[in-house]
């Protein structure tokens, strides 16, 4: 794994998740990160909201079952891209991994959260999964005015 990841993505983009926290609020929302993966630097160019799939607790949890992850990747492909990562929000908690949110996911994905509090969009964090799968690594996000194509 890179030792200092970045995940790059424009303001629009980071709007667009924030806009899906506020409107799935009090539940957290749930999408897809679409882009491309060069050796230092992950960029996103696109963005694929999903349905939250956690029947029981969708409140303080998600869940993207096998078929959305399928969907993703038919999407990412049809567009040039390829899924590079999730991203959900922690409604009326902080932008940090919880450890749900560690036991259901992957290496090599970025995983950005957006705190939701009281319906008002705040902080937006990229984590990344250790291989040994122990820890979520914080990944530097760059956000610019626009993303290169």
């Amino acid at each position: 794994m890179i030792t200092d990841p970045m995940l790059r993505l424009n303001e629009e983009l980071v709007n667009r998740i924030r806009a899906h926290g506020v409107e799935c609020y009090p539940h957290e929302c749930c999408g897809a990160l679409l882009g491309r993966d060069a050796e230092s630097v992950r960029e996103v160019l696109d963005l694929l909201p999903l349905e939250n799939r956690h029947g029981a607790s969708p409140r303080n949890r998600f869940t993207i079952l096998p078929d959305d992850f399928r969907h993703a990747e038919k999407v990412a492909r049809e567009r040039g891209l390829d899924p590079v990562g999730w991203y959900h929000s922690h409604p009326d908690h902080p932008a940090l991994p919880s450890e749900f949110d560690r036991a259901h996911a992957w290496p090599w994905y970025s995983y950005v959260i957006v705190s939701v509090e009281q319906r008002q969009p705040g902080q937006v964090t990229s984590w990344r999964l250790a291989e040994d799968r122990a820890r979520f690594m914080p990944e530097r996000m760059e956000i610019a005015a626009r993303t290169r194509v």
